[in-house]
Protein backbone atom coordinates (compact mmCIF):
# COMPACT_ATOMS: atom_id res chain seq x y z
CA UNK A 1 0.00 0.00 0.00
CA UNK A 2 1.32 3.57 1.07
CA UNK A 3 1.99 6.02 3.25
CA UNK A 4 -1.91 7.35 2.95
CA UNK A 5 -3.53 3.99 2.59
CA UNK A 6 -1.66 2.62 5.33
CA UNK A 7 -2.79 5.71 7.61
CA UNK A 8 -6.10 5.17 6.55
CA UNK A 9 -6.16 1.19 7.26
CA UNK A 10 -4.83 2.05 11.17
CA UNK A 11 -7.15 4.53 12.12
CA UNK A 12 -10.18 2.25 10.78
CA UNK A 13 -7.74 -0.88 12.90
CA UNK A 14 -8.79 1.18 16.15
CA UNK A 15 -11.82 1.01 16.44
CA UNK A 16 -11.70 -2.75 16.52
CA UNK A 17 -14.01 -4.39 18.96
CA UNK A 18 -11.47 -7.29 19.53
CA UNK A 19 -8.01 -8.01 19.06
CA UNK A 20 -7.39 -9.92 15.77
CA UNK A 21 -5.41 -13.30 16.42
CA UNK A 22 -2.29 -12.91 17.03
CA UNK A 23 -0.69 -16.45 16.81
CA UNK A 24 -0.10 -17.93 13.57
CA UNK A 25 -1.85 -21.15 14.19
CA UNK A 26 -4.82 -19.18 15.21
CA UNK A 27 -4.30 -16.60 12.06
CA UNK A 28 -4.33 -19.59 9.95
CA UNK A 29 -7.29 -21.03 11.06
CA UNK A 30 -9.06 -17.92 10.69
CA UNK A 31 -7.90 -17.28 6.50
CA UNK A 32 -8.96 -21.34 6.19
CA UNK A 33 -12.28 -20.41 7.73
CA UNK A 34 -12.95 -17.04 5.61
CA UNK A 35 -11.71 -18.25 2.95
CA UNK A 36 -13.17 -21.64 2.87
CA UNK A 37 -9.99 -24.16 2.55
CA UNK A 38 -6.20 -24.21 3.08
CA UNK A 39 -5.94 -24.46 -0.85
CA UNK A 40 -7.23 -20.82 -1.26
CA UNK A 41 -4.91 -19.43 1.95
CA UNK A 42 -1.66 -21.61 0.35
CA UNK A 43 -2.23 -19.64 -2.92
CA UNK A 44 -3.02 -16.39 -1.81
CA UNK A 45 0.10 -16.72 0.53
CA UNK A 46 2.15 -17.97 -1.91
CA UNK A 47 3.18 -21.06 0.49
CA UNK A 48 2.37 -24.74 0.08
CA UNK A 49 -1.14 -26.65 0.96
CA UNK A 50 0.76 -28.93 3.47
CA UNK A 51 2.26 -25.69 5.24
CA UNK A 52 -0.74 -24.56 5.72
CA UNK A 53 -2.36 -27.27 7.02
CA UNK A 54 0.63 -27.63 9.67
CA UNK A 55 0.27 -24.30 11.03
CA UNK A 56 -3.66 -24.85 11.38
CA UNK A 57 -2.84 -28.03 13.64
CA UNK A 58 -0.13 -26.15 15.39
CA UNK A 59 3.06 -28.33 14.44
CA UNK A 60 4.73 -25.54 13.02
CA UNK A 61 4.53 -22.21 15.34
CA UNK A 62 6.77 -19.53 14.19
CA UNK A 63 6.38 -18.58 10.49
CA UNK A 64 9.95 -17.02 8.81
CA UNK A 65 9.32 -12.95 8.90
CA UNK A 66 7.87 -12.37 5.15
CA UNK A 67 5.35 -15.15 5.83
CA UNK A 68 4.33 -13.35 9.46
CA UNK A 69 3.81 -9.71 7.68
CA UNK A 70 2.06 -11.23 4.89
CA UNK A 71 0.02 -13.48 7.27
CA UNK A 72 -0.78 -10.57 9.87
CA UNK A 73 -1.44 -8.34 7.18
CA UNK A 74 -4.49 -10.91 5.18
CA UNK A 75 -5.72 -11.07 8.34
CA UNK A 76 -6.13 -7.66 9.76
CA UNK A 77 -7.68 -6.67 5.53
CA UNK A 78 -10.15 -9.25 6.61
CA UNK A 79 -10.92 -8.91 10.25
CA UNK A 80 -14.33 -7.39 11.61
CA UNK A 81 -15.30 -6.15 8.01
CA UNK A 82 -18.50 -4.78 9.46
CA UNK A 83 -17.13 -2.73 12.28
CA UNK A 84 -14.52 -1.47 9.39
CA UNK A 85 -17.95 -0.72 7.62
CA UNK A 86 -19.62 1.34 10.64
CA UNK A 87 -16.12 3.21 11.24
CA UNK A 88 -15.81 4.27 7.84
CA UNK A 89 -19.61 5.65 7.43
CA UNK A 90 -19.55 7.54 10.69
CA UNK A 91 -16.89 8.99 9.42
CA UNK A 92 -18.04 9.92 6.18
CA UNK A 93 -21.31 11.25 7.20
CA UNK A 94 -21.13 12.74 11.04
CA UNK A 95 -17.72 12.50 12.67
CA UNK A 96 -14.98 13.81 9.67
CA UNK A 97 -11.51 12.35 10.21
CA UNK A 98 -8.24 14.02 12.25
CA UNK A 99 -5.36 14.29 10.12
CA UNK A 100 -1.71 14.65 12.50
CA UNK A 101 1.20 15.10 10.14
CA UNK A 102 4.37 16.64 10.15
CA UNK A 103 5.43 17.64 6.68
CA UNK A 104 7.06 19.97 4.20
CA UNK A 105 4.31 21.77 2.62
CA UNK A 106 3.97 24.56 -0.15
CA UNK A 107 1.26 25.89 -2.36
CA UNK A 108 0.84 28.08 -4.94
CA UNK A 109 -0.14 31.75 -4.34
CA UNK A 110 -0.37 34.89 -6.35
CA UNK A 111 2.87 37.20 -7.05
CA UNK A 112 3.76 39.30 -3.80
CA UNK A 113 3.41 36.33 -1.31
CA UNK A 114 5.82 33.57 -0.05
CA UNK A 115 4.88 30.31 -1.40
CA UNK A 116 8.17 28.89 -0.21
CA UNK A 117 7.84 25.19 1.04
CA UNK A 118 8.42 24.40 4.88
CA UNK A 119 7.65 21.88 7.09
CA UNK A 120 4.57 22.04 9.48
CA UNK A 121 3.31 20.02 12.39
CA UNK A 122 -0.52 20.18 11.65
CA UNK A 123 -3.00 18.42 13.35
CA UNK A 124 -6.71 19.35 11.79
CA UNK A 125 -9.82 17.80 11.72
CA UNK A 126 -11.03 17.39 8.22
CA UNK A 127 -14.92 17.67 8.12
CA UNK A 128 -16.97 14.55 7.08
CA UNK A 129 -16.89 14.84 3.05
CA UNK A 130 -13.26 14.47 2.65
CA UNK A 131 -13.18 11.85 5.00
CA UNK A 132 -15.85 10.39 2.55
CA UNK A 133 -13.49 11.17 0.10
CA UNK A 134 -10.52 9.58 1.24
CA UNK A 135 -12.16 6.18 1.96
CA UNK A 136 -14.09 6.39 -1.85
CA UNK A 137 -10.78 6.90 -3.39
CA UNK A 138 -8.96 3.86 -1.57
CA UNK A 139 -11.62 1.27 -2.11
CA UNK A 140 -11.24 2.33 -5.82
CA UNK A 141 -7.57 1.31 -5.56
CA UNK A 142 -6.10 5.59 -5.68
CA UNK A 143 -2.56 5.88 -5.82
CA UNK A 144 -0.46 7.37 -2.52
CA UNK A 145 -0.65 10.98 -4.65
CA UNK A 146 -4.57 11.08 -5.40
CA UNK A 147 -4.95 10.49 -1.79
CA UNK A 148 -2.26 12.87 -0.61
CA UNK A 149 -4.08 15.32 -3.00
CA UNK A 150 -7.69 14.96 -1.07
CA UNK A 151 -5.83 15.14 2.25
CA UNK A 152 -3.82 18.97 0.91
CA UNK A 153 -7.33 20.21 -0.64
CA UNK A 154 -9.03 19.22 2.51
CA UNK A 155 -5.96 21.07 4.55
CA UNK A 156 -6.38 24.13 2.20
CA UNK A 157 -9.85 25.04 3.05
CA UNK A 158 -9.68 24.17 6.96
CA UNK A 159 -6.15 24.99 7.97
CA UNK A 160 -4.82 27.62 5.15
CA UNK A 161 -8.26 29.10 3.77
CA UNK A 162 -9.98 28.55 7.36
CA UNK A 163 -13.32 28.07 5.33
CA UNK A 164 -13.00 30.97 3.14
CA UNK A 165 -11.90 33.53 5.78
CA UNK A 166 -8.72 33.84 4.85
CA UNK A 167 -6.38 33.20 1.92
CA UNK A 168 -9.26 33.75 -0.67
CA UNK A 169 -6.76 33.53 -3.37
CA UNK A 170 -4.21 30.49 -2.44
CA UNK A 171 -4.22 28.58 -5.60
CA UNK A 172 -2.98 24.61 -4.61
CA UNK A 173 -1.41 23.39 -1.23
CA UNK A 174 0.91 20.20 -2.07
CA UNK A 175 2.80 17.84 0.19
CA UNK A 176 6.48 18.12 -0.75
CA UNK A 177 7.90 15.49 1.84
CA UNK A 178 5.85 13.88 4.42
CA UNK A 179 8.29 13.11 8.00
CA UNK A 180 5.26 11.49 9.73
CA UNK A 181 1.67 10.66 8.89
CA UNK A 182 -1.46 9.45 11.45
CA UNK A 183 -5.43 9.82 11.32
CA UNK A 184 -7.92 9.62 13.64
CA UNK A 185 -11.38 8.86 13.44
Amino acid sequence: MSLFGDGLEKAVQKEFTRPAPKSAGAQMRYLVKQLGGTKAVAQMLRISQRTVERYVKDQIKKPRADLAARLEREVKARWQPEIRAKARAKAASTGGIVIDTRARMGYTAPIGSTDQDRIRHLTVALPPQYAARLFDAQEQGASDNELQEIAAEGLKEVYFQDGGRRAGSLDEVRFTDVEHLEFEL
